[in-house]
């Protein structure tokens, strides 16, 4: 197979730089650097959830030069393997890099993948994202309004008028940012609107210089505690009505509901949730990917997920392949194959299933 050939953007030219050289294995087979090989996770910003579960996978994958053996109390990730959670813009963009080649592996939402790889919804007129393959369903995202205390906000339709941050351009959070808000009669221009990540979001809502801000992160969420266990702030909630219509229109939402003592003083929230995904270039080598897949689901890396941060402790074996509506990379296929799950619903290279009340997409590809 011939090898990747690429042009970078700035933006991306720049990723690169930040996350060292092109990782050796974007070709047919890894390549070891001084018996190294490194191998990045795009995740989101630091005040989210996708950057700390990125970490810590990282760590599970991990297993440098010299490392004691997994039998020994070691690292169980794969030999040689040095991974690092790269922080992103988000979802948006994370997909972009995966599908260009410009990053090894990305954490995205399932409506952006499916979007994405089907050219449906926001990607709509764009040619399909469809060099991407995914290694597993991890956890569920739940959908956070969060609204300053003192603001006078009592219902979603009360954002009209106020000065609300989406989050940032290329972010799931703000695909479905906008269709909640559009379900409710909110455009854009219906409100003073901002583009900022969690964290700075977080700042200028403490500071008293914004009203409200989205966020779609697994729960409990660290900005979002801060500010609640403060009296800073407090979640609106999506009425179960409304969660259910939107929940009919766009089938890539799920109901969900923020439970009581999730966060300090607060009771059950209900709101929406959608799948956080991790995908891959289907460029990477199987057995690589395979490795990665097998030491993800180790047993001893059940452990520091349930020790780790508290969205992942929701990623489970049974739930690896829920929402899978692109490919599998080959090499995550054969492992799940090996401990008996069921891929046959999860569409090979060369299928695609139906957009939503369309008909079928074309989705000939084959592997790489």
């Amino acid at each position: 197979m011939a090898p990747l050939i690429i042009t970078p953007t700035r933006r991306q030219a720049l990723g690169l730089l930040a996350g060292g050289a092109l990782c050796p294995f974007l070709g047919a087979r890894p390549v070891r650097a001084q018996d190294m090989m490194f191998f990045r996770i795009g995740t989101g910003g630091a005040a989210g959830t996708y950057y700390p579960v990125g970490a810590l996978i990282a760590n599970i994958i991990s297993n440098p030069p010299g490392s004691r053996p997994c039998d020994k109390g070691g690292s169980c990730g794969v030999p040689g393997l040095v991974a690092v959670a790269q922080s992103s813009e988000g979802s948006v963009a994370n997909i972009e890099d995966v599908n260009g080649g410009f990053i090894e592996s990305a954490f995205c939402q399932s409506d952006i993948v499916f979007s994405a790889y089907h050219a449906y919804g926001l990607f709509e007129g764009a040619k399909p994202l469809t060099n991407v393959r995914l290694i597993a369903n991890l956890y569920p995202e739940t959908v956070q309004i969060l609204v300053r205390a003192d603001a006078g906000i009592g219902a979603i339709e009360d954002l009209r008028g106020k000065r609300i941050s989406l989050d940032t351009e290329g972010s799931g959070t703000l695909v479905d940012a906008r269709i909640v808000l559009q379900h409710f009669g909110l455009a854009d221009a219906d409100m003073a609107v901002e583009f900022l990540q969690a964290g700075p979001a977080a700042a200028r809502l403490r500071e008293g210089t914004l009203d409200a801000f989205f966020v779609i992160a697994g729960t409990p969420t660290a900005s979002v505690a801060d500010l609640i266990a403060g009296g800073v702030a407090r979640l609106l909630p999506i009425p179960d009505v409304a969660a259910i219509e939107l929940m009919v229109a766009y089938p890539f939402f799920s109901l969900a509901v923020i439970p009581e003592g999730t966060y300090a003083d607060t009771p059950s929230v209900s709101t929406l949730s959608v799948g956080a995904q991790w995908i891959v270039s289907p460029m990477l080598d199987d057995e690589l990917v395979y490795g990665i897949t097998a030491a993800l689901w180790n047993e001893n890396s059940r452990k520091l997920l349930d020790s780790g941060h508290p969205a992942a402790r929701q990623i489970k074996l049974a739930n690896a392949l829920q929402g899978a509506a692109i490919p599998l990379h080959a090499g995550a296929r054969r492992y799940y194959e090996e401990v008996g799950l069921d891929t046959s619903a999860v569409p090979l290279p060369a299928e695609a299933p139906p957009i939503p009340g369309e008909s079928p997409v074309d989705g000939t590809q084959t592997e790489q």
